[in-house]
């Protein structure tokens, strides 16, 4: 049995809580390796020495930490294949999809590789007589990040570039549940420089997060998950006083209008609603068509698409359209989701609980299911099934389909889909949801843009990666600065060449 351990201090680090989790294989359902999980004493030492590493890192220049996350680019596209495929074996996505958890972390890594543009102040001159004023923006000293298994790449990166680009040192609670590639990517971040101290990966569970929420040391927490663990960590964290994000849960709508090309609106339902088992926080799990003709047409498009699905593992091949899910308990979850939807009147056109994948019998799969009829006051509707399960709601009016999104508790991503240009303009302006598709179905913003939810899918003021990343990671300092008038004598006549 393989044994994980931590990352501190540049090395790995065997637990000495005598606690592990089970790290398993889900397209198996068997246990492949353990990981330690940290006592509130090996957390609190990490972040001390963490304390210790980041007072040399924040005094080095930016343009000097921007080179040590280009090398970490090298590094991530050198061992592509290698991290994708431990991602796939403890998550049991497909490799591709593997491939882009990495990719949309890389690409945060390099917007990050700019601090130096983005850590600059304000200046104004004169604001008196002989008096200048002028801020500057500085790390905040050890920072922590708390992600999720659904992205163990690409979140962490989210994190972790921006904190380090900032100057801080980083604490890293990863999933238990998929552990491997946090660990790798801390061993590439060495290799491409990183001081060893400055990032440290902990595994734990809430002992270990409950660590980082009452470490005095610890400036600020980012967090992607539930919503209830969201909010558990944002009011515990900000009432210690620390800057917190949190990202939580999530509904996302699409609305199909009457004009909508309905084979691109079914393509993109089958891709957004199934890819990655449905495991996204920006995974489309309601359609909204206007009128019971398009909702009708829809369904004729989604049928055939959906019983093609290849589910199975990584392993398989590259025409495998998604694995297992994560967890035996997430499998049951989404089966009894799924039931409840029967049981309160909606129209299970497709059912995918009886799927079964010889030689993996005992995998987390579920073939991938779709509901008509769904109603509100369902639990298939209010809650985030986090699965392979699609559900379509009908709605007579564009402003019925409108209210549907507005009117959710969770409001993280939505799109459109309509020929209509008026239209489309409307429900941008109008919808109160974070990230927002026009015939887009997964609406993620690139790196230099920010990512975030409204309403029960967001907590805090500030976004993820983009230029809110770096106002999170900085605190603002202001000088005023006054001096004697007059030129003092002699000269340099040579250009010093910057560090």
């Amino acid at each position: 049995m393989k044994e994980l351990s931590h990352f501190i201090n540049g090395q790995h680090v065997k637990g000495t809580s005598g606690r592990f989790a089970d790290v398993y294989n889900p397209a198996l359902g068997e246990v492949q390796a353990r990981v330690p999980l940290a006592s509130k004493a090996e957390m609190d030492a990490a972040v001390a020495a963490a304390a210790q590493a980041q007072v040399k890192w924040g005094a080095t220049n930016p343009q000097r930490r921007g080179r040590v996350l280009m090398e970490f680019v090298r590094l991530l596209n050198r061992d592509m294949d290698k991290l994708a495929e431990a991602l796939s074996r403890e998550h049991g996505k497909t490799l591709p999809d593997a491939k882009g958890d990495v990719q949309r972390g890389l690409e945060v890594i390099e917007f990050c590789i700019g601090a130096p543009h983005l850590l600059k102040g304000e200046f104004t001159d004169s604001v008196g007589p002989g008096i200048d004023m002028y801020s500057m923006r500085q790390p905040l000293g050890v920072v922590a990040g708390i992600t999720p298994f659904n992205f163990p790449a690409m979140i962490p990166l989210w994190k972790m570039g921006p904190a380090l680009a900032c100057g801080n040192a980083f604490i890293l609670k990863p999933s238990e549940r998929d552990p491997s590639v946090p660990l790798m990517l801390a061993e590439l971040l060495k290799e491409a420089g990183l001081p060893d101290g400055v990032l440290q990966v902990v595994n734990g569970d809430k002992e270990a997060v409950d660590a980082i929420l009452d470490n005095e040391t610890i400036q600020a927490i980012g967090f992607v998950g539930s919503t209830p663990i969201a909010e558990y960590i944002y009011g515990r964290g900000c009432s210690n006083g620390k800057r917190v994000q949190c990202f939580g849960g999530a509904k996302n709508h699409m609305i199909i209008m009457p004009d909508a090309d309905m084979d691109q609106a079914a393509d993109a339902l089958v891709g957004a609603g199934y890819g990655a088992a449905g495991e996204r926080c920006m995974a489309i799990s309601v359609a909204v068509p206007v009128g019971d003709e398009t909702a009708d047409r829809l369904i004729e498009k989604l049928v055939p698409r959906i019983e093609k699905l290849k589910v199975g593992p990584y392993t398989a091949g590259a025409d495998v359209d998604y694995g297992p899910l994560v967890t035996a308990q997430a499998k049951e979850r989404v089966l009894g989701l799924i039931g409840t939807g029967v049981e309160q009147g909606a129209e299970l056109v497709v059912d995918g609980r009886d799927f079964n994948l010889q030689g993996y019998e005992d995998g987390y799969f579920i073939g991938p299911s779709l509901f008509d009829r769904v109603t509100p006051d369902m639990d298939i509707y209010k809650q985030e099934i986090f699965g392979p399960v699609l559900s379509q709601v009908r709605a007579k009016t564009y402003e019925e389909a409108l209210g549907y999104a507005m009117d959710h508790e969770y409001g993280n991503g939505t799109a459109i889909f309509t020929r209509d240009g008026d239209t489309a303009r409307d429900f941008a302006a109008r919808v109160n949801v974070g990230m927002i598709g026009i015939n887009v179905p997964i609406p993620v913003p690139l790196a230099y843009h920010t990512f975030g939810g409204w309403k029960k899918s967001g907590f805090g003021d500030l976004n993820q990666h983009g230029p809110d990343s770096f106002r999170f990671y900085t605190r603002t300092k202001t000088v005023t600065s006054r001096w004697p008038s007059g030129m003092k004598e002699g000269g340099e006549f040579h250009f010093k060449q910057m560090d």
